[in-house]
């Protein structure tokens, strides 16, 4: 996702954003890079952003963001072979339980290389790198510890505001704001190591077609975008979920509905936390092997869709597979990170 950016006019583009109209490459990569490098001050930034959303953030803005916030991160070097993301959009406000980290360390304990991309807790009760901070898991990886790591365990976690320093030009302009910005849906396509197959859920499911197209270009193999039942960044029991399968450059619509694979289907509020200690608690006992039952449901659905886009088969069989994973917890008896 290499890119040439050419000097641009801020001020001219903010007038296109006023008019409502769409920007070329060149102008969205442009003010990007003007952005994450500290060159706009916090009234143009912060123009720029609500323009963007007033007219309609499309593939144009969203790929030109997350091509100037991987070359701004902290690059990762070393890494091979098939690597997995399982991570949402976040903003959903269902203060539901870590199930995407409970499914990637799963994962790793299956023997998979996972690359977890995240960040503390912004309007959930807990994130993942609150999880697994008192899980005991490292946050201060190195991007040269990366690959050894990865290699060690199956498993490390990114925490993004170390591997996204250019995102300390935004932090302000986006707490002024005070609304939903493009940001929201950048985090999960700015994985600095890159992977290679993943499992993306996006809370607004008007931006699902926006989120599979800018997905196709960071060149990713094999991936599974969702929108959960019940409104969720995630696969639920709570009914079918709606999305895409993208694999070798194309893009199809999909459906996941959890009945037909054989799982229960439970309520919303079977999964909710009260916070961050009765976060930790449950992701404990999902981990051995004895969370309460909706939740580890819900984990075993994740972790059959990882299972399936990772070539294991399909989503059937992955989902036998990992209900009976997930009832025996980690095999390796502790988290490994």
């Amino acid at each position: 996702m290499t890119t040439m950016t050419t000097a641009v006019n801020s001020a001219q583009v903010l007038e296109l954003l006023l008019e409502g109209k769409a920007l070329s490459d060149d102008q969205a990569d442009g003010m990007f890079e003007e952005l994450l490098s500290g060159n706009l001050g916090q009234a143009a930034a912060g123009a720029f952003l609500m323009g963007l959303r007033a007219k309609g953030e499309d593939s144009t803005d969203l790929a030109a963001g997350v091509r100037a916030g991987l070359k701004h991160a902290r690059q990762i070097t070393g890494l091979s072979g098939p690597r997995i993301d399982t991570c949402g959009t976040g903003g959903d406000g269902k203060n539901s339980f870590n199930c995407s980290t409970a499914t990637a360390l799963f994962l790793a304990d299956m023997g998979h290389q996972v690359v977890k991309h995240g960040n503390r807790a912004v309007s959930s009760s807990c994130g993942s790198a609150d999880a697994l901070e008192a899980l005991g898991c490292e946050l201060n990886t190195e991007p040269e510890q990366v690959a050894a790591e990865l290699d060690r365990n199956h498993f490390v976690f990114l925490f993004a505001p170390a591997y996204h320093p250019a995102f300390k030009h935004i932090a302000p302009v986006r707490q002024g704001m005070g609304i939903r910005t493009l940001f929201n849906f950048m985090g999960p396509l700015l994985n600095p190591a890159r992977p290679t197959h993943q499992l993306l859920g996006v809370s607004d499911p008007d931006m699902l077609n926006l989120m599979g197209e800018t997905l196709l270009l960071t060149g990713v193999e094999r991936a599974l975008l969702i929108h959960g039942a019940g409104g969720y960044d995630e696969l639920t029991t709570f009914g079918p979920a709606r999305g895409y399968y993208i694999e070798k450059g194309r893009m199809d619509k999909t459906v996941v509905d959890p009945v037909r694979l054989g799982f229960r289907r439970f309520s919303p509020e079977a999964v909710e936390v009260e916070g961050k200690e009765h976060a930790v608690a449950v992701l404990r006992d999902i981990l051995k092997g004895r969370g309460p039952e909706p939740m580890m449901q819900m984990v075993a659905l994740n972790l059959a869709a990882c299972l399936h886009i990772l070539g294991e088969g399909d989503m059937e069989s992955c989902s036998e597979v990992a209900r009976d994973y997930v009832k025996g917890g980690l095999r390796r008896g502790e988290v490994a990170c």
